[in-house]
């Protein structure tokens, strides 16, 4: 498999797998979740996933806006990135945390399916 490809689907399951620890933390209220690693690492990783991510896209070259899957991609990246924010800052019940948390798992499933299939239909879940 190509380095960069596989260097991009291993830092979106890191990314993911780290997010989910933090959601388990934050349904928890465990103080954990304040440790400086915690804050500073899920930032790392995001960028480089991002940054792996632009570099196939152009290295395929295909683009957000052009690219109807690539779009839906990104699209759906943003509403994962909102549900994040809702998960760890914004909801202020566990209901609301768990609920944004399964929401975002969903959205990133989608996402793994759309970059799987390049399709952006609903259809590929």
């Amino acid at each position: 498999m190509d380095p960069l490809k596989l260097t991009h689907i291993s830092l979106a399951l890191a990314s993911l797998t780290g997010f989910l620890a933090r959601g388990v933390l934050r349904l928890r209220a465990s103080p954990r979740l304040q440790a400086r690693w915690l804050r500073i690492l899920p930032h790392v990783l995001d960028s480089l996933l991002l940054a792996t991510g632009i570099a196939l896209a152009v290295r395929i070259g295909q683009y957000p806006f052009v690219s109807p899957w690539l779009t839906a991609k990104l699209t759906a990246l943003v509403l994962y990135i909102l549900l994040g924010m809702v998960v760890m800052r914004h909801a202020r019940s566990r209901l609301g945390q768990g609920v944004a948390l399964g929401a975002a798992v969903l959205v990133f499933a989608y996402m793994l399916g759309v970059a799987a299939t390049r399709q952006a239909g609903l259809g590929i879940l």
